[in-house]
């Protein structure tokens, strides 16, 4: 799927001279934790980035309102088109002339905006839409949204040209870093960066995990887990999904997935290690015995500021790490008997098709059900496994169509909540 191609169909991303600065930005979820992120920095350097363009779910709309006056954008775009009205009369209010678009047609609409680069940090399965119509429109794509790869992986991968997607999430971002900077015509896989022309010299990457709230508990010790200490992550502040993820390492088993997709490396050299201090981002070890790390603070300003300025960076976009000061660093072997969910993703990921959708789905539904108090916390990956294994998709190898992956998200949804409701 990623094999080498002829040079004039690799990306290149570096604009026209006349339109190098500044850089023409589309930020897909704009109100949730990348987007406001991404204006930060935006308006770190104001003289570098021109955002055109907002979309957000819709569940924030004076904030949506405020940043699109703010950044005085060409238009902004509102998922939930029943709300595209009053989106209309606030940006009024405040004297913005910004064009509305409504429903996910309409983000889809703007995430094909004229620009040099859409950062879609859309949160589910809405923003794989998005990323196709990006890709088709021939944008340079920074990508923080998951379930683009997750649920959407064939569909990206026989869309984009290699060096289309620069990455966002820290992990991905940081295997970037630690390949040597290619020429555009010598890029062969789907991120910037990338060293899969020379895959023979990788012997693996290694994907770094803080091992989340219940780091060293055995299974036994996860039976009784209350939602509130699940949401407890010692690390990061996210979203409440995303951190019952982490807790899980469901989130670490979708970022192999993603890791696999975007690097076009096997899943048998991709490993996973914990790594509490979330310093060290991930790994890329060579096959003469030396290893690349990237290591910053844990911000993720970093990346995305890189995601929105490649080939670039911006400086100062986070803190760096104090080097006067003493540190300490450890790394520990992943318990794959107590947090099975990194095994399960890679053999979901080997199946590939509509597969990895499956998990995302019945894993969204569980998560759902457990932090309504309707689900134990081992029961989350019980029940994705179940739905996974009674999953049957298409052949090993087949590109489904968008439909496949829609009908296979709403099958494990429906069969996720049977299970659900029968242990309740």
């Amino acid at each position: 799927m990623t094999t080498a191609v002829p040079p004039q169909e690799v990306f290149d991303p570096t604009p026209a001279p006349a339109a190098r600065m500044p850089r023409r930005v589309v930020i897909l979820g704009s109100t949730g934790s990348i987007g406001t992120q991404a204006i930060e920095v935006v308006r770190q350097e104001p003289h570098r980035f021109d955002v055109v363009g907002l979309a957000a779910g819709g569940g924030r709309l004076d904030l949506l309102a405020d940043q699109a006056c703010a950044l005085d954008v060409q238009a902004v775009a509102v998922a939930d088109a029943v709300k595209a009205a009053e989106l209309r009369d606030k940006l009024s209010a405040r004297g913005s002339a910004a064009k509305v678009l409504a429903g996910p047609e309409g983000v889809a609409e703007l995430a094909a905006w004229d620009c040099d680069v859409v950062l879609n940090g859309i949160t589910g399965a809405l923003g794989l839409e998005s990323t196709l119509a990006a890709l088709r429109a021939g944008r340079l794509l920074a990508l923080a949204n998951k379930e683009s790869l997750i649920i959407g992986g064939p569909l990206v991968r026989e869309l984009a040209v290699p060096g289309q997607i620069v990455p966002v999430d820290s992990e991905h971002y940081a295997i970037a870093q630690c390949f040597p900077r290619l020429p555009a015509d010598q890029l062969t896989s789907l991120a910037q960066g990338n060293l899969a022309a020379r895959r023979d010299h990788v012997r693996r990457l290694v994907i770094t995990a803080s091992g989340g709230p219940f780091r060293g508990r055995s299974s036994a010790e996860l039976a009784d887990v209350t939602p509130e200490q699940a949401l407890a992550h010692p690390t990061w502040r996210m979203g409440p999904v995303i951190t019952i993820n982490s807790a899980t390492l469901v989130n670490k088993g979708l970022e192999v997935i993603e890791a696999h997709l975007l690097f076009d490396i096997p899943f048998e050299q991709i490993e996973v290690v914990v790594h509490p201090q979330s310093v060290i981002h991930s790994m890329v070890e060579y096959v003469d015995g030396s290893t690349i790390a990237q290591a910053s603070p844990p911000s993720m300003r970093i990346p995305i500021a890189y995601g929105i300025a490649w080939p670039d960076r911006v400086p100062e976009a986070a803190p760096a790490i104090d080097w006067t000061r003493a540190h300490q660093w450890t790394f520990e072997p992943l318990d794959h008997e107590a947090f099975p969910a990194v095994r399960l993703a890679c053999e979901v990921g080997s199946v590939g098709g509509t597969a990895p959708a499956v998990y995302n789905a019945a894993n969204e539904e569980a998560v759902a059900a457990f932090l309504a108090g309707r689900l134990a916390f081992p029961a989350i990956l019980d029940t994705v496994a179940r739905v996974v294994s009674e999953h049957r998709g298409e052949s090993r190898g087949t590109v489904p169509r968008l439909e496949d992956v829609y009908e296979a998200d709403d099958w494990a949804r429906q069969r996720a909540k049977e299970l659900i409701s029968r242990q309740g």
